[in-house]
């Protein structure tokens, strides 16, 4: 096959055939369709997790290519793989990891129209929950990851696949516990291409979406004291009374807006695929903060966005009594705070005991990450925008994500790592994502083989 290399000059835009071995990629890719299939009907909720499962299927996988792999345990059932296509040169580039997580969010059968884990293929479609959340992606690294080898390509660089545990939960007993137990795994690593990231299709056009920073997550765990007693004689204030009237106060708290550098960057860089009113904002966001009318109009429409623009907390899990007739001496809420990644944490605990402005209800931090941010002026973000403009005529716009992801494990150990996917969605078909009837199309699959591939071939070829 014979894949474009697109070379920039100082007036012209140049280009050449760069050779490779003879690889059926579209086999490649139809086999891809099949694994996927196959890797959705694994049972990888978590919890529990049971990742050892999906480690077991793509290691039968790699066993079949001849290609050497190890495995780890964090605990029992939380497997870790990784395999490594060594540089053949004495003088390696740093090396890149592909990284895909093999666990997956729970899903509520009463709400989906087919069951999460049937992994059928059916009308163009791959059904099931992970299909992209990130099964997938995981499918797209591992076809091109093995294409990658048949080529026989001299490579200048150590080119990973690993596979992990837990990232639905914080990733403690899959990235964390691999870089943490095994850091010489990640020994002369300079990049990871992870989730995060993808191209979005806006009517005609689409544009890829590179992750290099995200919103730092802060969990909290509220516990509000009071006296206990019976349900049948109401007391004047009670733990749950308190609790009631501080997440009152958190639910109508909009924290201020900072439209920070990499964000404004990001909207502006979709400006020109928006509707009038959010072009012209988006536009001009880094220097106009929006008015108040316009962030209620955004929140309503488009929460993703509004978020990047403050600091915000939801509310999602609330304890009380274990009985209906018990006044409880303490109760509990759990709040999923996300931060703008230069807000100090312990200075928002403090703020926020502030709103709540009751002494007797403590704030325990529960998860908090570091920020980070991985610079585009890299070899890597270079060839995703090489590629993305030939095999997707897309522009790459580096964005900042509201989730979390493993790539700050990585960030933390200064290589540079991008949410980067080579699938094209819909903003109805991403609505799967954590949602219900999540599913990915067979020509995502089939193409994002291809294109992984192809950005291998540039990225890590001699």
């Amino acid at each position: 096959m014979k894949t474009w290399l697109q070379v920039f000059g100082s007036s012209a835009l140049l280009w050449s055939v760069v050779a490779a071995a003879d690889v059926d990629i579209e086999a490649y890719g139809d086999a891809g369709v099949e694994r996927l299939s196959a890797y959705l009907k694994i049972d990888t909720i978590n919890p529990p997790g049971n990742e050892t499962r999906g480690v077991e299927f793509l290691a039968a996988i790699l066993d079949e290519a001849g290609i050497a792999y190890e495995t780890a345990e964090s605990a029992p059932g939380r497997g870790n793989l990784w395999a490594r296509l060594p540089a053949g040169t004495s003088n390696p580039e740093p090396g890149v990891v592909l990284l895909h997580h093999i666990d997956v969010v729970p899903a509520n059968r009463q709400y989906w129209s087919f069951d999460p884990l049937s992994g059928e293929v059916k009308d163009g479609w791959i059904y099931g929950r992970g299909a992209i959340d990130t099964k997938g992606l995981g499918i797209a690294q591992l076809q091109a990851f093995l294409a990658l080898k048949e080529s026989g390509i001299p490579l200048n660089r150590d080119v990973l696949l690993v596979a992990t545990a837990d990232e639905e939960a914080g990733g403690f007993f899959g990235a964390g516990w691999l870089i943490k137990e095994r850091p010489e795994i990640f020994e002369d690593v300079g990049y990871v291409l992870n989730e995060g990231g993808s191209a979005r299709v806006f009517g005609d056009t689409s544009a890829v979406m590179v992750e290099v920073t995200q919103k730092v997550p802060l969990w909290l765990r509220l516990t509000a004291y009071g006296q206990p007693g019976h349900g049948s004689a109401p007391r004047v204030e009670t733990s749950v009374t308190r609790m009631v009237k501080a997440l009152k106060r958190i639910s109508e708290t909009e924290f201020p807006v900072r439209v920070l550098e990499p964000v404004a960057n990001m909207l502006e860089g979709i400006a020109p695929f928006q509707g009038e009113q959010d072009r012209q904002k988006f536009a001009t966001i880094g220097h106009t903060p929006p008015g108040e009318d316009y962030l209620i109009e955004l929140k309503l429409k488009n929460p993703g966005v509004h978020a990047l623009l403050r600091n915000t907390c939801s509310i999602t899990r609330l304890q009380g009594s274990s009985k209906i007739n018990v006044i409880p001496a303490e109760v509990h809420a759990e709040l999923d705070c996300r931060l703008l990644p230069d807000q100090n944490p312990e200075e928002f605990i403090t703020e926020l005991a502030t709103i709540i402005s009751d002494r007797q209800i403590s704030i325990e931090k529960i998860m908090g990450f570091t920020p980070a941010v991985s610079t585009t002026d890299t070899p890597l973000y270079k060839a995703i925008t090489r590629i993305s403009a030939v095999a997707m005529d897309a522009q790459v716009i580096p964005t900042v994500a509201g989730g979390f992801t493993d790539s700050h494990f990585f960030r933390d150990l200064g290589i540079t790592s991008y949410g980067y996917s080579p699938f094209a969605f819909t903003t109805a078909e991403f609505a799967g994502v954590h949602g219900n009837d999540e599913r990915v199309s067979v020509k995502n699959i089939r193409e994002g083989v291809r294109i992984y591939f192809e950005l291998l071939q540039d990225f890590a070829g001699q």
